[in-house]
């Protein structure tokens, strides 16, 4: 963050009211006082959280400008995100269904548990056990040649860095609704995913991971009704 900018540990330890010697010792391993910790957050305007957690000498120039911005949650994309389920009467997990009818409320409700227990069920049994699935209704022709109104399945991604380039995924996001595309990971470089139509009519854009809320990765998809 010094040579960000453009200051010597002379500069810098003036500016704090520390020795260069004691500054240099921050620099390498030494950890500073908790008084310190917040000079040094008040004057490079990020949080003291960001300055314990991140090696931020290993991080990005975009990285870097996020944590200043406000954006440091979870700039590396592996922030613990607790997700609700329910369980069948055997215990086993359910596999939520998510209508168009629900996503407004689901970008919203989604950590609810009284929502989640709202929302139709049912089970996949040809599906591995050893992860979480739910099941959005898509909208649109953007994902052809999966038409409009199936109902597609992912299986919930934890940590988004491990998103391969080119896995179709479920975005769950907090202002453009539920979506499904084409991901391409941009998270270690830019803090982003790159969301891509197999429907060519349909641009490309980026998300921003402070945008974004789940990430299910593709795993089938069907044209069932349910009873509404």
């Amino acid at each position: 963050m010094r040579k960000r900018k453009g200051m010597s540990q002379s500069d810098l330890s003036g500016v704090l009211e520390l020795t260069r010697t004691t500054l240099a010792g921050y620099e390498k391993s030494v950890q500073p006082p908790f008084k310190t910790l917040i000079r040094f957050a008040e004057y490079f305007n990020v949080s003291i959280d960001a300055l314990v957690r991140y090696k931020l000498d290993a991080l990005s120039e975009f990285q870097l400008s996020q944590i200043e911005g406000g954006f440091d949650i979870d700039v590396t994309g592996q922030k613990l995100r607790l997700l609700t389920i329910s369980v069948s009467d055997e215990g086993e997990e359910n596999i939520e269904l998510v209508p168009v009818k629900a996503q407004a409320g689901y970008a919203s409700d989604y950590g609810d548990t009284g929502f989640i227990a709202s929302l139709p069920k049912f089970s996949l049994p040809f599906l591995p056990k050893d992860k979480t699935y739910r099941t959005f209704q898509i909208q649109g022709d953007s994902m052809l040649p999966i038409p409009e109104g199936a109902w597609v399945t992912g299986s919930y991604i934890q940590n988004w860095q491990m998103i391969k380039d080119g896995t179709p995924c479920i975005v769950v996001t907090r202002d453009e609704g539920i979506v499904f595309k084409v991901v391409y990971n941009q998270v270690q470089s830019k803090q982003s995913l790159l969301l891509v139509s197999t429907n060519r009519l349909y641009k490309p854009y980026e998300l921003n991971v402070s945008q974004i809320v789940e990430v299910w990765q593709f795993e089938t998809y069907n044209g069932f009704e349910i009873e509404r």
